[in-house]
């Protein structure tokens, strides 16, 4: 009844990695034209990298965290 369970348990891990980077590369593949051209990557560095200080302010305030 449990031949190969172990088997099983352990190919979860290679499973849950090969369908996050089929999702990241199936994102994130279209976006390649356009992070060739300077201008849009310069926008796509600076939205990114807004969007990434808008959430950590937002759940530092969620949280009671002191500001900076």
């Amino acid at each position: 009844m449990f031949d190969g369970f172990w088997d099983n348990v352990f190919r979860y891990p290679r499973y849950l990695i090969t369908i996050v980077l089929g999702l990241f590369l199936n994102t994130f593949e279209p976006l390649m034209p356009l992070l060739k051209r300077p201008v849009t990557l310069i926008a796509f560095v600076g939205l990114f990298a807004g969007s990434l200080v808008f959430l950590t302010l937002t759940i530092r305030a969620m949280l009671g965290l002191s500001t900076i």
